[in-house]
Protein backbone atom coordinates (compact mmCIF):
# COMPACT_ATOMS: atom_id res chain seq x y z
CA UNK A 1 0.00 0.00 0.00
CA UNK A 2 1.36 3.46 -0.72
CA UNK A 3 0.52 6.46 1.60
CA UNK A 4 -3.27 7.19 0.01
CA UNK A 5 -4.14 3.53 1.15
CA UNK A 6 -2.96 4.34 4.84
CA UNK A 7 -4.46 8.17 5.65
CA UNK A 8 -7.93 7.76 7.07
CA UNK A 9 -9.56 11.03 7.17
CA UNK A 10 -11.64 11.79 10.04
CA UNK A 11 -14.93 13.09 9.33
CA UNK A 12 -15.28 14.49 12.50
CA UNK A 13 -17.79 17.60 11.74
CA UNK A 14 -21.35 18.13 12.80
CA UNK A 15 -23.07 17.67 9.74
CA UNK A 16 -23.27 15.79 6.09
CA UNK A 17 -23.32 18.80 3.83
CA UNK A 18 -19.85 19.80 5.76
CA UNK A 19 -18.80 15.99 5.39
CA UNK A 20 -19.70 16.41 1.70
CA UNK A 21 -18.01 19.70 0.73
CA UNK A 22 -14.57 17.95 2.64
CA UNK A 23 -14.80 14.66 0.31
CA UNK A 24 -15.26 17.37 -2.65
CA UNK A 25 -12.37 19.36 -1.45
CA UNK A 26 -9.92 16.87 -0.98
CA UNK A 27 -10.77 14.63 -4.42
CA UNK A 28 -9.11 11.92 -5.42
CA UNK A 29 -6.36 12.74 -2.98
CA UNK A 30 -8.25 11.04 -0.01
CA UNK A 31 -9.73 7.34 -0.83
CA UNK A 32 -10.60 6.30 2.72
CA UNK A 33 -12.86 8.41 5.47
CA UNK A 34 -13.75 7.98 9.27
CA UNK A 35 -17.32 7.94 10.46
CA UNK A 36 -18.04 8.45 14.53
CA UNK A 37 -20.70 9.23 16.59
CA UNK A 38 -20.71 13.13 15.62
CA UNK A 39 -21.64 12.43 12.30
CA UNK A 40 -23.15 8.98 12.54
CA UNK A 41 -26.19 11.21 14.65
CA UNK A 42 -26.62 13.53 11.64
CA UNK A 43 -27.24 11.52 9.11
CA UNK A 44 -23.73 10.11 8.31
CA UNK A 45 -24.67 6.36 8.35
CA UNK A 46 -26.52 7.00 5.08
CA UNK A 47 -23.39 8.98 3.97
CA UNK A 48 -21.13 6.08 4.65
CA UNK A 49 -23.52 4.34 1.92
CA UNK A 50 -23.65 6.73 -0.45
CA UNK A 51 -19.45 7.21 -0.04
CA UNK A 52 -18.82 3.49 -0.44
CA UNK A 53 -21.21 3.45 -3.24
CA UNK A 54 -19.11 6.31 -4.90
CA UNK A 55 -15.86 3.84 -4.70
CA UNK A 56 -14.63 5.42 -1.18
CA UNK A 57 -13.72 3.47 1.91
CA UNK A 58 -15.40 4.02 5.32
CA UNK A 59 -14.00 3.01 8.81
CA UNK A 60 -16.99 3.16 10.76
CA UNK A 61 -16.25 4.35 14.32
CA UNK A 62 -18.60 3.10 16.67
CA UNK A 63 -16.37 0.98 19.33
CA UNK A 64 -18.98 -1.43 19.94
CA UNK A 65 -19.52 -2.76 23.70
CA UNK A 66 -22.63 -4.62 24.39
CA UNK A 67 -23.37 -8.14 25.04
CA UNK A 68 -22.34 -11.10 22.67
CA UNK A 69 -26.25 -11.23 20.94
CA UNK A 70 -26.28 -7.56 20.57
CA UNK A 71 -23.06 -6.92 18.84
CA UNK A 72 -22.98 -9.86 16.44
CA UNK A 73 -26.87 -8.50 15.18
CA UNK A 74 -24.74 -5.29 14.79
CA UNK A 75 -22.09 -6.39 13.27
CA UNK A 76 -24.17 -8.97 10.97
CA UNK A 77 -25.98 -5.45 9.69
CA UNK A 78 -22.99 -3.54 9.17
CA UNK A 79 -21.77 -5.84 7.15
CA UNK A 80 -24.27 -5.00 4.80
CA UNK A 81 -23.30 -1.79 4.51
CA UNK A 82 -20.11 -2.20 2.50
CA UNK A 83 -18.30 -0.44 5.10
CA UNK A 84 -13.81 -1.60 5.14
CA UNK A 85 -13.72 -0.98 8.87
CA UNK A 86 -15.28 -1.29 12.11
CA UNK A 87 -14.08 -1.00 15.79
CA UNK A 88 -15.42 -2.20 18.74
CA UNK A 89 -13.56 -2.10 22.11
CA UNK A 90 -11.28 -5.10 23.32
CA UNK A 91 -13.50 -7.07 25.43
CA UNK A 92 -12.66 -10.84 24.90
CA UNK A 93 -16.13 -11.95 24.39
CA UNK A 94 -17.26 -9.15 22.68
CA UNK A 95 -14.36 -9.31 20.13
CA UNK A 96 -15.52 -13.25 19.61
CA UNK A 97 -19.73 -12.52 18.67
CA UNK A 98 -18.44 -9.41 16.50
CA UNK A 99 -15.51 -11.68 14.48
CA UNK A 100 -17.98 -14.71 14.33
CA UNK A 101 -21.01 -12.58 12.81
CA UNK A 102 -18.86 -11.01 10.22
CA UNK A 103 -16.84 -14.71 9.02
CA UNK A 104 -16.75 -14.43 5.21
CA UNK A 105 -17.44 -10.98 4.63
CA UNK A 106 -14.56 -8.39 3.91
CA UNK A 107 -14.92 -6.26 7.06
CA UNK A 108 -11.84 -5.21 8.93
CA UNK A 109 -12.81 -5.78 13.07
CA UNK A 110 -10.61 -3.22 15.17
CA UNK A 111 -10.15 -3.86 18.81
CA UNK A 112 -10.45 -0.51 20.59
CA UNK A 113 -7.31 -1.13 23.06
CA UNK A 114 -6.83 2.41 25.36
CA UNK A 115 -8.38 5.78 24.13
CA UNK A 116 -5.70 8.34 22.65
CA UNK A 117 -6.87 10.60 25.42
CA UNK A 118 -6.62 9.02 28.71
CA UNK A 119 -2.95 8.90 30.36
CA UNK A 120 -2.35 6.64 33.35
CA UNK A 121 -4.73 9.15 35.46
CA UNK A 122 -7.75 8.64 33.72
CA UNK A 123 -7.13 4.50 33.76
CA UNK A 124 -6.84 4.81 37.60
CA UNK A 125 -10.05 7.11 37.75
CA UNK A 126 -11.68 4.16 35.62
CA UNK A 127 -10.85 1.79 37.63
CA UNK A 128 -8.29 -0.24 36.04
CA UNK A 129 -5.35 -2.02 37.65
CA UNK A 130 -3.19 -1.47 34.07
CA UNK A 131 -1.47 1.49 32.87
CA UNK A 132 -2.25 2.74 29.40
CA UNK A 133 1.18 0.14 27.87
CA UNK A 134 0.20 -2.91 29.47
CA UNK A 135 -3.41 -2.77 28.93
CA UNK A 136 -2.98 -1.92 25.38
CA UNK A 137 -0.23 -5.13 24.88
CA UNK A 138 -2.67 -7.46 26.78
CA UNK A 139 -5.80 -6.55 24.60
CA UNK A 140 -3.87 -6.81 21.51
CA UNK A 141 -2.89 -10.27 22.82
CA UNK A 142 -6.45 -11.38 23.34
CA UNK A 143 -7.91 -9.36 19.90
CA UNK A 144 -5.17 -11.15 17.78
CA UNK A 145 -6.22 -14.70 20.22
CA UNK A 146 -10.01 -13.86 18.91
CA UNK A 147 -9.36 -13.78 15.05
CA UNK A 148 -9.69 -9.88 15.12
CA UNK A 149 -8.41 -7.78 11.67
CA UNK A 150 -6.73 -5.46 13.86
CA UNK A 151 -5.89 -3.06 16.37
CA UNK A 152 -6.54 0.75 17.44
CA UNK A 153 -3.93 2.00 19.84
CA UNK A 154 -1.56 5.13 20.11
CA UNK A 155 0.83 5.12 17.76
CA UNK A 156 3.27 5.10 20.93
CA UNK A 157 2.29 1.76 21.65
CA UNK A 158 3.03 0.82 17.82
CA UNK A 159 5.98 -0.93 17.98
CA UNK A 160 5.25 -2.98 20.93
CA UNK A 161 1.65 -3.80 19.40
CA UNK A 162 3.32 -4.68 15.58
CA UNK A 163 5.36 -7.45 17.70
CA UNK A 164 2.06 -9.36 19.19
CA UNK A 165 -0.26 -9.15 15.99
CA UNK A 166 2.54 -9.86 13.61
CA UNK A 167 2.98 -8.39 10.32
CA UNK A 168 -1.11 -8.79 8.87
CA UNK A 169 -3.74 -7.15 11.37
CA UNK A 170 -3.74 -3.90 10.68
CA UNK A 171 -2.59 -1.24 13.04
CA UNK A 172 -4.69 1.99 13.26
CA UNK A 173 -3.54 4.85 15.18
CA UNK A 174 -5.44 7.64 15.43
CA UNK A 175 -4.35 10.93 17.62
CA UNK A 176 -1.92 12.30 14.77
CA UNK A 177 -0.43 15.17 14.74
CA UNK A 178 2.21 16.82 12.33
CA UNK A 179 4.84 18.55 13.32
CA UNK A 180 3.80 22.20 15.26
CA UNK A 181 -0.20 20.91 15.06
CA UNK A 182 -1.72 21.30 18.57
CA UNK A 183 -2.37 17.92 20.19
CA UNK A 184 -6.03 18.88 21.28
CA UNK A 185 -8.09 17.07 23.17
CA UNK A 186 -5.30 14.21 22.54
CA UNK A 187 -2.69 13.05 25.06
CA UNK A 188 -0.53 10.49 23.63
CA UNK A 189 0.43 11.97 19.87
CA UNK A 190 2.81 10.92 17.70
CA UNK A 191 3.73 12.73 13.84
CA UNK A 192 2.53 10.88 10.62
CA UNK A 193 6.35 9.79 9.68
CA UNK A 194 7.26 8.54 13.19
CA UNK A 195 3.58 6.49 13.48
CA UNK A 196 4.58 4.54 10.03
CA UNK A 197 7.74 3.96 11.31
CA UNK A 198 6.53 2.39 14.61
CA UNK A 199 4.71 -0.54 12.33
CA UNK A 200 1.07 1.80 11.97
CA UNK A 201 -0.63 0.39 8.99
CA UNK A 202 -3.28 3.11 8.89
CA UNK A 203 -3.09 6.79 10.55
CA UNK A 204 -6.69 8.36 11.35
CA UNK A 205 -5.57 12.42 11.18
CA UNK A 206 -9.05 14.39 11.40
CA UNK A 207 -8.49 18.47 12.87
CA UNK A 208 -4.87 18.88 11.31
CA UNK A 209 -7.10 18.27 7.37
CA UNK A 210 -10.21 19.18 8.30
CA UNK A 211 -10.05 22.27 10.15
CA UNK A 212 -7.22 23.59 8.12
CA UNK A 213 -7.37 26.73 6.01
CA UNK A 214 -6.86 24.19 2.86
CA UNK A 215 -7.98 21.05 3.59
CA UNK A 216 -6.48 19.68 0.66
CA UNK A 217 -2.88 20.83 1.05
CA UNK A 218 -2.93 19.90 4.53
CA UNK A 219 -3.69 16.20 3.71
CA UNK A 220 -0.95 16.27 0.90
CA UNK A 221 1.48 17.43 3.17
CA UNK A 222 0.42 14.75 5.49
CA UNK A 223 0.66 12.19 2.41
CA UNK A 224 4.20 13.15 1.60
CA UNK A 225 5.33 12.88 5.00
CA UNK A 226 4.11 9.32 5.23
CA UNK A 227 5.36 8.25 1.61
CA UNK A 228 8.66 9.60 2.48
CA UNK A 229 8.36 7.22 5.86
CA UNK A 230 7.50 3.85 4.14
Amino acid sequence: MDARDRLIVGLDIPTVSEARAIVKTLGEEISFYKIGYQLAFAGGLELARDLVADGKKIFLDMKLLDIDNTVAKGVENIVKMGVSMLTLHAYPKAMRAAVEAARGSDLCLLGVTVLTSMDEADLIDAGYEYDPHTLVLRRAEQARAAGMGGIVCSAAESSAVRKIVGPDMAVVTPGIRPAGAEAGDQKRVVTPADAIRAGSSHLVVARPIVKAPDPKAAAQAILAEMQGAL
